[in-house]
This record gives C-alpha cells, sequence and structure tokens, in this order.
C-alpha cells in the first residue's frame, strides 16, 4: 500500500482521450480518484457521496467495470490503487484539478484534502460574508478555514484550548478574536455569539457546549471526527432552531471552485517541507505531536517526481 492523498505535480503524458489537460499544466489529485459516475450524487457533482462509494487515492480498489483493474473473475480482487509517495500516478482526467499558476506547488498541494474539508462545508451550509464565524481547533484543517473564513469577509474567531495560539491565529493567520476554550468564564461570556462554527477538532470533546456558542438558527458543522461517540440533549438544538451537521471533502467542480478561490486570494496552506527521505522521522513526529502541522504536508508532494495523467485511471 503506497500512500498520499495531495498529490500536486507536471503533467508529463496524456492518453488519447484526453481533452482538458495537456503536458506541462500543473494539476492536483486529492482523496479520490474515481466513483461509480452514475448516481445521483455522481451526476450532480458531489463525487465524494458516491452512492456505493468513491474509490480513494490510496488503499482503496477500482471496482467499478470501467476502470481498468477491475475484475470479473469469480471472488477476484479489484486492483488497488496508489497514491502520492509513488514515483508517478496515472488519474482519470474527471478527478484531476488544476492548480492556479500564482500559488506554490507544495503549499498548494494540501488544499487538496485540508482545503476543501473546511470549504465546502462553507458552500453547502450557506456561510455569509456578514457572519460570525468561529473555527473550533487550529490545526491543519483548523488554520485553512481562518484564512478562508478571512477571505470570505467574515468576522472570524479561533477557539483553542490555552493561549498558545493566540498570536499566530491572530497576527499570521489574521483571525478577529480568540477564546480559550479551558477558560470558563470566557466560554460563558461567549454563549451565542456566533452565527457558524466549523468544528475541525478529533479529539474527544464537549460538542453541545460548542453548540452553545451559536445563536438562533445557528450552525455548527463538524469536520472532525473524534472517536468516540457523544451525547446531546435535543433541547440544545430545537429550542434555538440550531444546526448540527456534519461534512466530508467536495466534489471535483467544488473542490475546483476552492482552488480557484485560494487562488484569487492568494491562500495556501502553512507547511513544514520535507524530502521523501524523511518520511520515517515525519511520521513519529505526528505521533509525539510535534509536527508543526499534519502529515499529509509532507507526503502531499515529498517525493518530486513529476505526475502523470492519462483518459483512464490506472495502477
Amino acid at each position: 500500500m503506497v500512500p498520499g492523498h495531495e498529490i500536486g505535480g507536471v503533467v508529463v503524458a496524456v492518453g488519447s482521450g484526453v481533452t482538458k489537460f495537456a503536458v506541462g499544466d500543473v494539476v492536483g489529485v486529492g482523496c479520490m480518484v474515481d466513483s461509480c459516475r452514475n448516481c445521483r450524487n455522481c451526476r450532480s457533482g458531489e463525487e465524494q457521496l458516491c452512492s456505493t462509494g468513491p474509490i480513494v487515492t490510496y488503499n482503496g480498489r477500482e471496482s467499478y467495470p470501467h476502470c481498468p483493474g477491475f475484475n470479473t473473475a469469480t471472488g477476484g480482487e479489484h486492483a488497488p490503487t496508489y497514491g502520492g509517495y509513488s514515483q508517478d500516478v496515472v488519474v482519470d482526467q474527471g478527478y484531476v484539478c488544476r492548480i492556479p499558476a500564482n500559488l506554490d506547488l507544495a503549499a498548494a498541494t494540501p488544499l487538496l484534502c485540508a482545503g476543501i474539508t473546511v470549504y465546502s462545508p462553507m458552500v453547502h451550509y450557506g456561510l455569509q460574508p456578514t457572519m460570525k464565524l468561529a473555527v473550533a481547533g487550529l490545526g491543519g484543517l483548523g488554520h485553512m478555514a481562518v484564512k478562508i473564513g478571512v477571505a470570505w469577509g467574515c468576522h472570524v474567531t479561533v477557539i483553542s484550548r490555552g493561549t498558545s495560539k493566540r498570536e499566530e491565529a491572530m497576527s499570521k493567520l489574521g483571525a478577529h478574536a480568540y477564546l480559550d476554550s479551558t477558560n470558563e468564564e470566557e466560554m460563558k461570556a461567549a454563549a451565542e455569539r456566533f452565527d457558524f462554527m466549523i468544528d475541525t477538532i478529533a479529539a474527544t470533546h464537549n460538542v453541545q457546549q460548542y453548540l452553545g456558542l451559536v445563536g438562533v438558527d445557528g450552525k455548527l458543522i463538524m469536520v472532525g471526527i473524534p472517536t468516540t461517540p457523544f451525547d446531546m440533549s435535543a433541547m440544545a438544538i430545537v429550542m434555538r432552531r440550531k444546526v448540527l451537521g456534519g461534512s466530508l471533502i467536495g466534489g471535483i467542480r467544488e473542490t475546483q471552485d476552492m482552488l480557484d478561490f485560494c487562488g484569487r486570494h492568494n491562500i495556501v496552506c502553512d507547511i513544514e517541507l520535507i524530502n521523501a527521505s524523511y518520511i520515517n522521522e515525519a511520521y513519529n513526529r505526528t505521533v509525539a505531536s510535534d509536527a508543526f502541522r499534519h502529515v499529509r504536508h509532507g507526503h502531499c508532494h515529498a517525493p518530486q517526481g513529476a505526475r502523470r495523467l492519462a483518459d483512464r485511471w490506472h495502477s
């Protein structure tokens, strides 16, 4: 299994059926490389919500008849997918995006996961420039939600444990305010202050407490995935007409829209650029919470070889 699901590079070859891209184009491949293409979600440009499941960029299987690795033999396994750690990769043109020329390739590549994960719920759940946006958690997803939210025209508040990230949030990322989630008085004073919240926290936390920070008709959208279930009273939603929602990544069309938005506003991810030979050390640092952002920044572009496109995806 070869990982890597934020891939950026230059097209070095195209298949005879390719019309969208040419050799020399700077492109990116995100979390999926194919889908059934026939269900309602795929037909509407929401391939990430494919009814029978998208084909993920790595450690997946070419499980649809249009895939060259599809195996019709009884009991046979479909060919596996391989990701961005590979020397090159071949992907169907329908699952490839164009990266704006004004963005640094290494720093723009993680947008294919971290960027679209926070951008998609902003679009889908109706974030407006006049709104007060809260971003819970300031990691790989959170720092992108801040940058995009500021460019969106919102008043952005970061919510994080302690005050160690306050300077980074406000001076570097451009947030307008900061809320220490461990400070009971600050949290109490912020009750129903926000219109919209992006919750990027993957650790177990009190979701109902955070929902209490959005006001009437407020929306809390979860993009972080805690590993343990949480309890919540329906009253927390019903009495103030609030929405608790969730979101994954976005479809290919929406991912391209996100990249174009970031291109217009010169938005890229904060990264620590490493060589492929440093992958093991980077992984150990991440496990030890010593990584600057998240390990994806390493594997999205660590192999500096070119990426390839063809009119059909194959291993």
